[in-house]
């Protein structure tokens, strides 16, 4: 054991330091330890296969859960308004990778196997988690037939960093290409509409004679969008408005809304102006507040009752780093950071519904992960038939744990688990898991990396590898040119249909907007879980 331990842990800290190594910003991170692993096994260091293999699978489960679990409460919204259309163009980048992997294999089946041409795939799309779908469903298709486990882990590290290298020459290929002017793009992001969701803070002096006498809540049934009135000024006192306070002209009302519906509203009210609202620990405070507290998660904004009972009004939620408007009918989760507004005493009341204690953030939830895994692997064993497979189909041990960390993070608060992890707690597992993933594949490989490598055989998947990761992403960044997207968006675009973080380095350095950042982060988690899929069903039905 103690042996083993040593080894692990000079394959990951050495494998981790080479990977802070930055080449022109872009490094390859936690992938080293697949290479130091490999180099490593080469020599055949003596250690038991069947620990090999068990850590392999255990890290592998962590880094899924994980990953899951992060982009859980942010899965199905993905598909809504811009992100069904990004979703749509990375299906199609996921189909043509699988075409295009397909075609190479027909075309080089008398000197690539199709279990070798998945590896490779895995490899050009840089898919760890598609890799060991793989290798399970090779290892399963091996014990009931005569079809060969392949060290398939070879053509993906011989794949890896040709995808990166690859993809980054996409994008400076379409940036010449499609004659990209940087300025003129970050120009363009900024006049762009911002998403209907992100709340924007008004401030109105009433001047509508319509509007004078009639009660908040007439006018905002009249208004027909969702708008809340914070503050008011009357001339005399600033004060929180209910849904009986009575607007006349003059008055002056701070009111957060979309940024679709302001336009609208200036209309409705009156003109738009500039006010410094003051907060007065007599009469309103303004403060940030932390969801902490497991009785509040799953519950609506309306359900608290803030306003109606303590004059509190909730007036934003940021979630994840997004801000969200505060409607009632929003679901509060456990690290919702919430703006409040009132009086002190009744800040104080909010506080404590609320919970706003962070050191409750940081207990892990323990319970729910270690639940979620033993629920994934069980869905995972149940075979799905289909027609003229050699043997069921199942989700394995990568496919149904993933799927049950979306879920739970999208629905856990239902069932009143608690599913939020830090960003830096999140990250450890999955680093944690990732790490020992790509060690135990190393170390299981090494043998016959040397001669892999730097043989025909090497140079023919590199070659392939790089077929696959070029060729889709050109004709996908043609085409969202076509549909007239922003050069940052398609580089986003790009790069999360190849699950690929590297390259954004690349893109990030010419600009300071996060736009490619957001159409990463829109695309990866349904690309993920098809590419699991997809390499699970091409061994199975293929090989």
């Amino acid at each position: 054991m103690a042996h083993t331990l040593l080894i692990y842990s000079a394959i990951i800290t050495l494998g981790m330091a080479l990977g802070k190594v930055h080449v022109k910003g872009v490094s390859l991170g936690a992938t080293f330890v697949l290479f130091v692993g490999l180099l490593i096994g080469y020599f055949q260091v003596g250690i038991d296969p069947v620990i090999i293999d068990f850590l392999k699978n255990f890290g592998l489960i962590i880094f899924i859960f994980a990953v899951g679990l992060q982009v859980g409460p942010g899965f199905f919204s993905s598909f809504k308004q811009g992100g069904l259309k990004l979703n749509g163009l990375a299906v199609l980048t996921v189909v043509l990778g699988v075409g295009m992997t397909m075609s190479l294999y027909y075309l080089l089946s008398d000197k690539v196997s199709l279990p070798m041409m998945v590896g490779v795939m895995s490899g050009a799309i840089t898919s760890t988690p598609g890799l060991g779908a793989a290798e399970e469903a090779l290892q399963q298709l091996s014990s009931i037939s005569d079809v060969a486990a392949e060290p398939i882990s070879l053509g993906y590290a011989v794949a890896y960093p040709v995808a990166i290298l690859g993809t980054i020459a996409v994008m400076a290929g379409l940036k010449y290409l499609l004659r990209v002017n940087i300025a003129v793009e970050e120009d363009a992001l900024r006049k762009a509409t911002e998403d209907k969701d992100k709340p924007d803070i008004l401030t109105f002096r009433i001047t509508n004679d319509a509007i004078d006498g009639m009660t908040l809540a007439q006018m905002k049934a009249r208004f027909g969008h969702e708008a809340i009135a914070t503050r008011l000024y009357n001339g005399e006192e600033t004060f929180i408005p209910q849904g009986d306070t009575v607007l006349h002209k003059g008055d002056i009302v701070l009111i957060v809304t979309s940024d679709a519906d302001a336009g609208q509203l200036q209309t409705m009210l009156g003109e738009q102006i500039e006010h410094e609202w003051k907060d007065d620990d007599n009469k309103l405070v303004s403060r940030r507040i932390v969801v902490t507290k497991n009785d509040v998660n799953g519950k609506t904004i309306g359900d608290l009752h803030l306003r109606s009972g303590f004059n509190v009004n909730i007036t934003r939620v940021n979630r994840a780093g997004i801000n969200l408007l505060a409607r009632p009918d929003l679901s509060l989760q456990l690290g919702d950071r919430v703006m409040v507004v009132g009086p002190m005493e009744g800040i104080k009341y909010a506080e404590r519904k609320l919970g706003n204690a962070l050191r409750k953030l940081n207990e892990p939830p323990v319970v729910t992960i270690f639940l979620g895994i033993m629920l994934g692997i069980l869905l995972g064993s149940i075979p799905i038939y289909f027609p003229h497979l050699p043997m069921p189909a199942k989700l394995g041990i990568v496919g149904g744990p993933l799927i049950v960390a979306v879920l739970l993070g999208r629905f856990g608060y239902k069932l009143h688990l608690i599913t939020y992890t830090t960003i830096s707690a999140n990250l450890m597992l999955r680093e944690l898991g990732l790490t020992l993933f790509l060690a135990s594949v190393g170390l299981s490989a090494g043998k016959g990396f040397m001669e892999s490598v730097f043989s025909h055989e090497g140079l023919l998947w590199a070659a392939c590898g790089l077929a696959i990761t070029v060729v889709p992403a050109l004709i996908i960044g043609i085409v969202a040119r076509m549909m007239r997207m922003n050069y940052f968006t398609i580089c986003g675009l790009i790069a999360g249909a190849h699950t690929n973080a590297p390259p954004l380095a690349y893109v990030s350095a010419m600009t300071d907007s996060d736009e490619a950042v957001v159409a990463y982060s829109t695309v990866y988690p349904l690309v993920t879980f098809l590419r699991i899929l997809i390499a699970q069903f091409m061994i199975l039905i293929f090989a």
